[in-house]
């Protein structure tokens, strides 16, 4: 079990990334859903080894992930934010590179290695096309097979299906879900909804630095169970909303907008109607303070 207390993070521009992050997290997949500038990846950092906190601690199965670096590091994979590439390089010169620099020294054991690795992630039939080539998607695949050389017991991935078209988000949905081990802890940030929902059995929102809520998705939806109510408004009437909810949300589309409110007490108004809830409600309510 990875276990994080009071996280903080001030960086020297004035900005606090983090103020006083506690989270218990189980094996298996565990999402951190939060807008842009929320602090997720600061904390990935921090739990990466790659930035120091000014306080508080972070423990998995008795190692200081702090203070205990280079043990931590023989038990991490790590895919950052923005995965750099080598464009010259083939995709099995990549993996074994990363594998030299994670310690398999060995050369045939390498090509071993990665040839397991290129079939994980469906690109044997890339092994030997340049980086450089490769669409936003095969990028992340390589990003993923380098981050599970050496079985990590903490796997941390940061914004993997950001920019990627739906297509190639199903692919990494499959292969994350594909790669969690029974006693692995893997930690997903990201800010899309349908990632977590897709792939994680719990889950953190976190904002300003902040988890303001850690649940798991069924305990999410059954909490909004018929409190969620929906209908679709002229344009003019959105902004004079007389209700007895509070709105969730608002889409606006061919000059009508469907509008979605949280409602403790029935039908808020007409012509709204009960509808099913989503994380996504969830979320908003969440973030938005709702």
């Amino acid at each position: 079990m990875l276990v994080i207390k009071d996280l903080t993070k001030t960086y020297p521009s004035g900005v606090q990334a983090l103020k006083g992050v506690s989270l218990e997290i189980q094996p298996g997949m565990f999402g951190l859903l939060g807008p842009n500038g929320a602090g997720k990846t600061t904390l990935m950092k921090i739990l990466a080894t790659l930035l120091e906190p000014d306080e508080g601690t972070a423990e998995m199965d008795g190692l200081d992930l702090i203070s205990a670096k280079a043990e931590t590091r023989k038990k991490l994979g790590y895919l950052p934010q923005d995965f750099g590439l080598y464009p010259t390089l083939t995709a099995a010169q990549m993996l074994d590179y990363f594998a030299k620099l994670k310690g398999v020294i060995d050369k045939k054991e390498r090509r071993a290695l990665v040839d397991v690795l290129l079939d994980r992630v469906n690109l044997s039939a890339e092994r030997n096309r340049r980086l450089g080539g490769f669409s936003g998607g095969m990028r992340q695949r390589v990003g993923i097979a380098q981050a599970l050389i050496g079985n990590p017991e903490l796997l941390i991935v940061d914004e993997p299906t950001a920019g990627l078209d739906p297509e190639e988000r199903t692919r990494l949905h499959n292969l994350l879900a594909e790669s969690t081990g029974e006693n692995t802890v893997v930690l997903l940030s990201t800010h899309i909804v349908s990632d977590v929902s897709n792939l994680c059995s719990s889950f953190a929102v976190i904002r300003g630095g902040q988890i303001l809520a850690a649940t798991s998705p069924d305990t999410a939806l059954a909490h909004l169970e018929g409190r969620i109510w929906e209908a679709t408004l002229p344009r003019e009437q959105v902004d004079g909303l007389k209700a007895s909810g509070k709105v969730i949300s608002k889409q606006m589309a061919g000059g009508h907008a469907r509008v979605r409110m949280l409602s403790e007490n029935g039908k808020p108004a007409e012509p709204f109607v009960p509808v099913t809830p989503t994380l996504e409600d969830h979320y908003f309510i969440v973030v938005n303070q709702v």
